[in-house]
């Protein structure tokens, strides 16, 4: 039987390629800024650009990316600066450019002023969709160089002829490349194979081809922030959930005792193998395989003192959040990799009588939009 594939709904005339001047507003999520353009037939009106290689106040000439007559909201770039902010700097990189490669967004921004704005962005977050009003800065980490060379794990396009590329932006197009300046000097890239990887003073088995945190001061400032948040207690019991491979679980059961049950869930078969491995040296560390919300949703019927919450990009959802509640735990530390992501969720932990009691945050991905927080969220608290 052959499939039946619905016609794609026709959006209208496409406006790729036309140019605006503008004034740029605000930091958005995503690694752009936010300007409007008037539409033609529709006098008074104006329609939403999320404009990269742009910065707040600027005035720029935008090309249109992405955007047909139907679109709520069209996409651009910055291609050429008429008003720049003092915030503005010549890229390091000559490829981080509008139609270069896809994988930096600030590196016309001063590194300072990157923090700021990925500030901006999390406040906004938590203030639309989580009702939040709080005060945020984005806490500098050892170990890259001006905000360069900290990737220690890279995936190149592997060209015919032997050069190397990275993806443009939204594209499978390749932007051939010399070097990328976001590589540490040991990168490497996926490659099967295991790997020991040391937060001091523990050592971690991990595979070459597995999820560890590619900037090298990463897993010890996420430590340290999870475990000043949660102040764990000797005897409580721990739930870390999308665990990995037992980073966080190892540094809690350290803290809670020899034979206090600590409870590590992951979904990566592998990531589990050596999360047993790494949690072995403790009695009563348990790992469990499998998806989260289906792990809670039937086994582990029982309260926990402390969870920690790392999801993917994006976010643990309501159906885990509501497990992760009524397991009582008398509090919650988050580790979220998507501002909007957790703002929802945060949201939703609130509607159970858990409160965001404090955030750090941290540029643990420097000239990307990208960002870590880390928030504590407890029970019947006031922030």
């Amino acid at each position: 039987m052959s499939r039946q594939y619905r016609p794609r709904k026709d959006r209208g005339a496409s406006h790729v390629g036309e140019r605006f001047e503008v004034e740029v507003g605000a930091v958005a999520h995503g690694g752009h800024c936010v300007a409007r353009v008037p539409v033609a037939d529709d006098p008074g009106t104006s329609r939403v650009v999320f404009v990269r290689h742009a910065l707040p106040g600027e005035r720029v000439v935008l090309e249109i990316t992405e955007g047909t007559d139907g679109d709520r909201f069209w996409r651009g770039d910055a291609v050429e600066v008429v008003e720049a902010s003092s915030d503005r700097v010549e890229a390091p990189c000559r490829f981080a450019r509008p139609g270069g490669c896809g994988g930096c967004d600030f590196q016309h921004v001063a590194l300072p002023v990157q923090r700021s704005l990925k500030a901006a962005v999390i406040r906004e977050q938590l203030s639309r969709l989580a009702g939040l009003d709080l005060d945020v800065r984005v806490e500098a980490v050892r170990g890259d160089q001006g905000g360069l060379h900290w990737r220690t794990r890279m995936q190149y396009v592997h060209l015919p002829d032997g050069e190397i590329g990275m993806r443009r932006h939204r594209s499978r197009s390749v932007q051939v490349i010399d070097q990328c300046l976001l590589a540490h000097p040991d990168a490497r890239e996926p490659e099967r194979g295991l790997l020991r990887e040391t937060v001091e003073p523990y050592d971690f088995e991990v595979a070459a081809d597995g999820f560890w945190q590619v900037h090298p001061g990463a897993p010890r400032a996420l430590v340290d922030a999870v475990l000043e948040a949660l102040a764990p207690q000797p005897g409580e019991r721990v739930l870390d959930l999308y665990a990995g491979v037992g980073l966080f679980a190892r540094f809690l059961a350290a803290r809670v005792g020899e034979g206090t049950r600590v409870v590590a869930v992951e979904g990566d078969r592998d990531a589990c193998v050596h999360a047993k491995h790494n949690l072995a040296p403790h009695r009563g560390g348990v790992v469990q395989h499998g998806a989260v919300d289906q792990v809670l949703a039937t086994e582990l019927d029982e309260p926990f003192d402390l969870v920690v919450l790392d999801p993917p990009r994006e976010g643990a959802k309501r159906v885990v959040v509501e497990q992760v509640v009524d397991r009582a735990p008398r509090a919650v530390a988050y580790v979220a990799c998507d501002p909007a992501a957790f703002a929802r969720d945060v949201a939703i932990f609130a509607e159970h009588g858990y409160t965001l009691t404090s955030l750090r945050a941290f540029d643990l991905f420097p000239m990307t939009h990208h960002v870590e927080c880390v928030g504590l969220l407890e029970r019947g608290t006031t922030r």
